[in-house]
């Protein structure tokens, strides 16, 4: 009976039109996850070329992420919520499917980077949407749909070393219909729920007007620029995973099942780890500021344990485990911030600090794919346990200026 009742609870809990959308960025994470993980190891298995080159190929993807973040959050308020998010999602889905006909190195290249510029387009449009549409619920909302992608990352990267070892060209045809499907599910949606009356969903803001201008925005850098150097350091280390961990478990003769499963794992931790993170919120990070701190120390751990330790196998499943933590309380806490202190310029700051994240992501690969080439994995996992340290003082001085933040 209690049991029950706490099923009836969460279905009461949130708008009801949220699970639709919740089942939709399950489906869409689920081919997402079939392909990102295993770039690395196409680029080297597949078109025989360096981990080094395979970092280029990241690096040119990133570039177009720092691009289409920026391009992203100004486009929302000239094209409106309904027009960026099916039309790049669409776009999305179609450079996806091209994959398959991308056997050369150069046109890979090409492909690879325009799929980084449509990605990042999507991604504070849909950010803004979240915290436009469920204003007063947001932050558990981007919460529970980012458990519901990790769910799918779960389930596709599970399916992604089986898939890869049969076919290469199957995952990302997979991947293409899935973000189609989620492209007509927006389609859908838009036009069931009522946009004209809210101007934040739908125009808004005149991007012309002189309290909009791009400069007054940039010249409040307390809104932004701590927590931008913050997370731009986090998904810099990150990437130590696919340029980095992945070619050290190649090296060692494992099987690309055996790097995907680590990311099985993170899926896994975010889908059955919510009590512990919840009580954690309770209890110990009670502000949105708290646990951005708290996100970064637990990377920090991660990241110097698997340095200490990362002979074994299981090592680096633990390193996952601590990382993975500290991504359950980072995911859903920088949206939040952002459009709980920006307000109705929250699509531009979503840009703005997603295109510096994005900047971590370019840098990382290019360079841990170098760094692993000459010198292994030891000095990859040593400089990102010194930039999530750093990290969490950013953050710090984060919550500083933003003192009071609701959760």
């Amino acid at each position: 009976m209690q049991n029950d009742m706490k099923r009836l609870s969460f279905f009461h809990s949130y708008p009801k039109d949220s699970y639709v959308f919740m089942l939709a960025s399950f489906v869409n994470s689920t081919g997402s996850a079939l392909m990102w993980p295993l770039i690395t190891l196409y680029v080297h298995n597949v078109l025989h070329r360096s981990y080094g080159e395979a970092g280029l190929v990241l690096f040119f993807q990133s570039l177009a992420s720092v691009i289409g973040q920026f391009v992203g959050g100004g486009l929302y308020y000239r094209l409106g919520a309904k027009n960026l998010i099916v039309g790049s999602l669409l776009l999305q889905g179609l450079g996806q499917i091209s994959l398959i006909f991308a056997k050369t190195w150069y046109v890979y290249i090409g492909m690879m980077t325009l799929n980084g510029l449509l990605m990042a387009i999507t991604m504070p449009a849909i950010s803004a949407f979240i915290g436009f549409r469920w204003h007063e619920q947001q932050y558990r909302l981007f919460n529970v749909i980012y458990v519901s992608n990790n769910a799918g990352v779960a389930v596709g990267t599970t399916m992604a070393g089986i898939l890869a070892m049969i076919s290469f060209s199957l995952t990302f045809l997979v991947n293409g219909i899935t973000t189609i499907a989620f492209s007509l599910f927006f389609f859908i949606y838009f036009r069931k729920i009522n946009l004209s009356n809210d101007k934040a969903m739908n125009i808004g803001l005149s991007p012309y007007s002189e309290e909009t201008s791009t400069w007054s925005l940039l010249k409040n850098y307390k809104l932004y620029l701590f927590v931008s150097l913050g997370s731009m350091l986090i998904w810099f280390s990150t990437s130590s995973w696919n340029s980095g961990v992945a070619p050290y478990l190649n090296q060692k003769g494992m099987s690309l099942s055996s790097y995907s499963f680590l990311w099985t794992i993170n899926g896994l931790v975010i889908l059955f780890g919510q009590p512990i993170t919840s009580l954690y919120n309770r209890f110990v990070a009670k502000s949105i500021g708290s646990r951005l701190i708290s996100s970064a120390l637990f990377y920090a751990i991660a990241f110097a344990f698997m340095w200490l330790l990362h002979l074994q196998y299981y090592d680096f499943i633990i390193g996952m485990f601590v990382a993975t933590l500290g991504e359950m309380l980072i995911s859903p806490s920088i949206p939040a911030l952002i459009t709980q202190t920006t307000g109705k310029s929250a699509p531009f700051y979503l840009g703005l600090v997603g295109g510096f994240g994005s900047v971590g992501r370019l840098i990382g690969p290019l360079l841990f794919g170098n760094l692993f080439d000459i010198w292994g994995i030891s000095p990859i996992l040593m400089l990102t346990s010194i930039s999530t340290t750093v990290a969490v003082f950013l953050f710090t001085f984060q919550r500083w200026f933003v003192q009071g933040t609701r959760t």
